[in-house]
């Protein structure tokens, strides 16, 4: 019984790095385009997306926004009829940016503070998969300084230092129950930090076709002294210790991203991004116990991640001086291989859908807000270490608005 509950333990991640949790969402003029946008000087979000395209911003700016997240997750376990389903919950990522520079734009400085990766997920105690999870609540939040230099009138670079504060509290249940008859639990939380850039290269050709570079770095957060609290009957308190802790070491992903910017006509730019996710760097989890769990101070679990891509069309149309109009469509290719996925993750290659649009009602205040929808297609799967077995569909949707002020 010990090892079973060991097992059930340590078969699903802590930290969730498939795509489903890699959060699109970091600006809404490039949101509303489907989350291309790396090769135009959009506005104050290109701290995020293209640093050396922030010199080329006219404006200093102040900038504020929030995409509230639903994700709809449905399974339906092999051989059953019953579709379950997550509860409604809704994650908040958010973003806000800064950039100020002098008049003569040569360099501008830029902060950015987003959501790169997060999830909110709830499956409830009583699903079939309760075992592998029940909820999982997981943000990180990166802050980013950012120098953007201007070479010439055509060409741009920029960089930043990325820091990131995460947190996590995954939660499931444990195959033993009580004698009045409920299951046990445990509850795995904690917080860490990591570090990592981002750097781009920004050049707008006489044609004013524009051309993007940008690498985001690999960020490994470290979470120390985590918690790592177990629900047992007395029988097995002396396997999983009250007030144990753990420390983990989480890579987030680098992501290098081309993009090209073309103008349709005065009013009218068309923008493609194509990006390489580089998840080989999750090929397995490991904890490190401050007390033996079942006899035992680590314990790792594979994952087995390939490298994930995404490609994305968007269109930015200005109707009049104060409206602009925005949509977008992309295809992203999930990192999870086959006996992988989890409840966690339930990933899948996705369909992207977006529009957006922007009111400028004064020379200082512009607002803009953005719809974006993710079809994640239908997977059957068998975990080959929980053994869930059965298909998993999921719908991603997240409505946006930001604010900004300019000078």
């Amino acid at each position: 019984m010990k090892k079973i509950l060991l097992s059930v333990l340590l078969s699903a991640p802590l930290w969730v790095l498939g795509q489903g949790f890699q959060v699109n969402l970091q600006g809404q003029k490039q949101i509303g385009m489907a989350g291309a946008g790396s090769a135009l000087a959009l506005d104050e979000a290109s701290v995020f997306y293209n640093p050396g395209a922030v010199t080329f911003l006219e404006k200093n700016s102040v900038s504020a926004g929030v995409n509230p997240l639903l994700f709809k997750s449905a399974f339906k376990q092999s051989g059953s009829d019953i579709t379950e389903n997550v509860k409604n919950k809704i994650a908040p990522p958010f973003e806000f940016y800064a950039v100020w520079g002098p008049k003569s734009n040569k360099w501008k400085l830029g902060l950015g503070v987003y959501t790169p990766f997060g999830g909110l997920v709830d499956w409830g105690d009583n699903w079939s998969g309760r075992y592998a999870l029940t909820s999982l609540n997981l943000k990180a939040i990166y802050f980013q300084p950012t120098l953007s230099i201007k070479i010439t009138d055509r060409i741009g670079i920029g960089a930043g230092f990325v820091y990131n504060h995460g947190e996590v509290n995954l939660q499931r249940a444990l195959p033993v129950n009580f004698p009045d008859g409920h299951s046990g639990h445990a509850t795995l939380e904690g917080t860490g930090k990591g570090y990592g850039w981002n750097a781009g290269l920004y050049i707008k050709t006489l044609s004013n076709i524009s051309f993007a570079l940008v690498h985001k770095s690999k960020v490994v957060t470290k979470l120390d002294n985590g918690s790592a609290g177990f629900d047992v009957p007395k029988s097995l308190t002396g396997a999983f210790p009250a007030g144990n802790t753990f420390n983990a070491e989480l890579p987030l992903p680098a992501t290098t991203s081309l993009g090209v910017g073309i103008p349709l006509s005065q009013s009218t730019t068309l923008a493609f991004d194509a990006s390489w996710v580089q998840w080989h760097v999750y090929q397995d989890l490991t904890f490190n116990y401050a007390q033996p769990v079942n006899g035992s101070s680590q314990t790792k679990s594979a994952r087995n991640y390939r490298d994930g891509s995404s490609f994305k069309l968007g269109i930015n149309h200005q109707a009049s001086e104060k409206l602009a109009l925005r949509a977008g469509v992309g295809y992203a290719f999930s990192p999870v291989q086959d006996g992988y996925v989890t409840p966690e993750a339930p990933d899948a290659d996705r369909y992207i859908l977006s529009a957006g649009l922007g009111y400028t009602p004064t020379s200082h205040f512009e607002v803009n807000a953005s719809f974006f929808f993710e079809d994640v297609k239908s997977r059957k799967q068998k975990n080959i270490e929980t053994g869930l077995d059965g298909t998993f569909k999921t719908l991603v949707y997240a409505p946006g608005i930001s604010l900004t002020y300019k000078w």
